[in-house]
């Protein structure tokens, strides 16, 4: 009998937020989970409440660390596993409040850089050998990567620089599905973090519209490029259409 190939994705920056969310999703589906945040009590934690769902292997460190990410094809090696879905979603918003690019720290930059733009490419240079023919990757982007907003400068322009390396790989590795994502506004710390004196209680937890959409994105495999939450794309290259996030939930 042949065995099942069980579905296996690694998502940074997994202990809270987003990241906690989505690899919640996952494992709910019967995927086996490789998850990774800075902070190790509150990755065990995250991998307490996910193992009650499926398996789950946690690897606590600094996206920035070179050390840090050889661990991941270390473990894919020794587990003999092969990945399936890649979410570089491990950020840092920078200062807060986000100071004027004349005022901004040059090292905080550097640090912004290193983590939003630099560390995703490291990591993936590091296990794509163990990536699946159809393999996806994400990269979790935001829509200060295409606005233009005073005090963004650090954050906005790091993230703008992780879509263009993401388009261009797509281009470079047909093979692969690539895409840059935006989630939207969302109620988690770094949002708050960003607007430390305003009251985001208004804001989408990110299950409901977030997590959905990058569900539907897994799903359904559409040609690469950059997609927003809450938003689908359609047959047509290049063209995006509303949808209802309660629907992708089914």
């Amino acid at each position: 009998m042949t065995k099942q190939h069980t579905s296996v994705a690694l998502i940074t920056g997994a202990s809270q937020g987003l990241g906690l969310a989505t690899a919640e999703a996952l494992i709910q589906r019967g995927w086996t989970l490789i998850i990774s945040a800075r902070n190790a009590a509150r990755l065990r934690a995250a991998q307490k409440q996910l193992a009650v769902y499926g398996k789950v292997f946690a690897i606590s460190g600094d996206v920035r660390d070179e050390i840090h990410l050889l661990q991941f094809p270390e473990l894919l090696e020794r587990e003999s596993l092969t990945l399936d879905l890649i979410i570089n979603n491990a950020s840092t918003l920078g200062a807060s409040p986000q100071p004027a690019l004349l005022g901004y720290d040059i090292e905080s930059i550097h640090q912004i850089y290193h983590t939003n733009v630099i560390a995703p490419l490291s990591l993936l240079q590091k296990v794509h050998p163990f990536l699946s023919d159809g393999a996806s990757i994400i990269n979790i982007s935001s829509d200060a990567a295409v606005g233009v907003y005073e005090g963004w400068g650090g954050y906005g322009a790091s993230k703008a620089a992780l879509d263009h390396w993401t388009a261009i790989l797509g281009k470079e590795q047909p093979q692969w599905h690539i895409y840059a994502f935006d989630p939207g506004d969302m109620r988690t710390a770094m949002h708050q973090a960003a607007f430390p004196d305003e009251d985001i209680s208004d804001r989408p937890l990110p299950e409901e519209i977030a997590v959905p959409t990058l569900l539907e994105l897994i799903r359904c495999l559409p040609q690469n490029g950059r997609y927003v939450a809450g938003q689908w794309p359609t047959e047509t290259p290049g063209v995006i259409s509303p949808v209802q996030s309660m629907t992708l939930l089914k």
